[in-house]
This record gives structure tokens, sequence and C-alpha cells, in this order.
């Protein structure tokens, strides 16, 4: 993959070379609101949501045909568990789902429909993370919630609007995050007895070149950032500097995730929210580009 020129300024994510080599559709535009792609093994790969069907997406291996079981009203995100089986989270809480299929619902957060599930993740050391959108005169009422392997939910992170990406660097000690009414990537120290600390911004973006939304972090330390209205995937080199740009056919470009051989393909969700019939063909379709270098092994829930 070719890379930006030299000279822009760490922290600055302006546009880098942008390149569409490599970029490969796999599916049909079969999601609505495609989001959270996820690459276990155990599950025979590449897993993400169509988010407001309330349905998780699968791709089979070989044949590339996909599976659509149905879960809540709402998924928006979902986690491998390591006894089997998935964590997700739904509109206003999370459902823990065992390996025989047998569900349990932990309950509603809070009762305004104004507010809902958006993104998530799972730590280093196993616990499950999903932050809210909250829209409208709720803007900064959102919250990041963290469920422990215990069963035990608790506010880890005040004042969202849109809480999106979160990914952990290869050693684990910083953690990556985006809300995306900042237009920011921000990182925290991360530890299992502090939790997220010392939050400062890592890279900004501007309005031109699309909304931070889902991320992915590689082995080397980089930071893959799905670009919101942008129609591309950035990625950032672990100081913030913009090293390369890969152009998509779609403006909705919504999350990334490594997966296949050795983890070295960037899987790509695209949504056709907000889109005119007729626009954007391939809009909600699965894409996959060659990244040049292996991701991160997946994270599964330990509760």
């Amino acid at each position: 993959m070719r890379t930006s020129p030299a000279g822009l300024p760490a922290g600055d994510a302006r546009k880098g070379a942008a390149v569409s080599d490599g970029v490969e559709q796999v599916t049909d535009p079969i999601a609505e609101h495609g989001e959270g792609p996820v690459w276990f093994p155990a599950w025979g790969g590449l897993v993400w949501v169509d988010m407001f069907a309330g349905d998780v997406l699968a791709v089979e291996p070989g044949s590339g045909r996909v599976r659509r079981r149905h879960v809540a009203g709402l998924v928006a995100a979902v986690r491998p568990r390591v006894g089997g089986g998935a964590v997700v989270a739904t509109e206003r809480g999370f459902l823990l789902v065992d390996a025989d299929g047998g569900r349990r619902d932990l309950g509603e957060l809070w009762s305004d429909p104004g507010m809902r599930m958006n993104d998530g993740g799972c730590d280093p050391d196993g616990r499950f993370y999903c932050g809210t959108l909250a829209g409208g005169p709720l803007r900064g009422a959102g919250r990041l919630y963290r469920l422990d392997a215990e069963g035990r939910i608790e506010p880890v992170l005040e004042g969202v609007t849109v809480s999106n990406g979160l990914a952990w660097s290869p050693d684990g000690s910083t953690a990556y995050y985006v809300d995306s009414a900042t237009r920011r990537v921000d990182a925290f120290d991360y530890t299992r007895r502090d939790g997220l600390r010392r939050r400062r911004p890592f890279a900004e973006f501007p309005e031109e070149g699309g909304v931070p939304d889902g991320i992915a972090v590689d082995a080397e330390g980089g930071v893959w950032v799905a670009l919101w209205g942008g129609g591309r995937v950035c990625r950032l080199s672990p100081s913030g500097r913009v090293e390369a740009v890969v152009e998509l056919p779609v403006s909705r470009v919504s999350a990334c995730a490594f997966g296949g051989p050795g983890l070295r393909d960037l899987y790509v969700t695209t949504s056709r929210l907000g889109l005119a019939p007729g626009t954007e063909p391939a809009a909600g379709a699965l894409f996959r580009l060659r990244s040049g270098v292996a991701g991160l092994p997946v994270s599964a829930y330990a509760g």
C-alpha cells in the first residue's frame, strides 16, 4: 500500500496519498446500516451487524454466502465469549448468548428513547465496553459502559455524544477511542486496575475529510479509522500521523476489522443511511482490502 507524503504534522489527520487498488466488494449491499465487524476463527470468520434490523451477519468461508440471524430489535455490537457464545450490545443494555443458544438479558440501563447503544469492544482483560449515541437535546449526555466478567455494569466515561470506535495498542497499555462529535481519535492510558485514564487527543479530522467512526489497530501499532461521509479508511501511525488513505466507492464507511489468513485483510462495513434511493448502489456492502500489515486478534469477553 502506498503511503502519504512526508511532512504531515503528527496528530493532524489530513488527507494522505489516496489509493483504491486492492479494494474488493465481498457482498451485495445487504445491510441498511452495516457496523461492528469482528473476525473470530471459532465463528468461522467475519461477523458484523445490520444495526437497525437487529441482525448479526456472517460470511461463510469458501462459498461467500451470508448467514443472517435476528438477535434483538437493535444490535449495536457483538463479541465472542471465552466459553463460547457471544455478548451483544442491544438498544439499551447487554445480552449474553450461550454456546447452546440460551440467552440472558441483563436489563435496560436507561429508559429515554433518545439514546441508544452504538459501538463497542473488549479490553485486553476481557471486559466488554459499549458507548451510547445521544442525539438532539441529549447531546453530551451519553456514557461509555463497561460490563465485567461477573456481570457488573458501570459507566467509565461521561459526557459522550456519539460513542464509536474503541481499540487497544498491541501491548495493551493504550486505548484509542472515538466520540464522533469531537471529530477526534483520543488516547487513554490503560491498566486492568485503573481502567481508562489520562485522556488526550491523538488525531483530529478536518470537516471536509469525513467523520471518524469505527477503528482497528494493527500489529505495528497503526490505527485504522473509518471515515463516515468521507468514503475512505485511513491509517494513522502510532504518533497520530496519516500514513495511508484508502478510497472506497461509497461514502458511509462505518467500521473496520482485521481478518483472513494471518489477519492481513482489512474488512470494512458500510451503510445506506441517509442516502437517496438509487444513489451509491454498493452502499451497505462489505468490502475487503489488502492492508499490507497484520492485525491483532480480537479480545473475547471473559464472562
